[in-house]
């Protein structure tokens, strides 16, 4: 498995799969695919801690409203290897996922 979303968004599920067809969208923490997961993009709205993600083990990119800073580098103070506004990630989609 490679890459896995964690978002309950219909259409960042959409957009992410325009990118990668591929791609898992999980809606919560207890979802099986994560185990199995080479990179977590994480959606911030969820309101999940970021460190329990990056406890799974796998790198994890967060992403968010550009307007919640504190919320962004929460999720880098966390251990994200990356926290992302939510136009970029989009606009980065296919090279997060690749």
């Amino acid at each position: 498995m490679s890459a896995v979303v964690i978002t309950r968004d219909l259409m960042d599920g959409s957009r992410f799969r325009g990118a990668l067809p591929e791609v898992v969208i999980v809606r919560s923490l207890d979802a099986a695919e994560l185990s199995a997961a080479t990179l977590i993009l994480l959606d911030l709205s969820l309101g999940l801690d970021p460190a329990d993600v990056v406890a799974i083990g796998a790198p994890v990119v967060a992403y968010g409203a550009h307007v919640d800073t504190e919320e962004l580098e929460a999720a880098l103070a966390a251990g994200c290897v990356d926290a992302l506004p939510r136009s970029k990630v989009f606009r980065r989609a296919s090279e997060l996922l690749a």
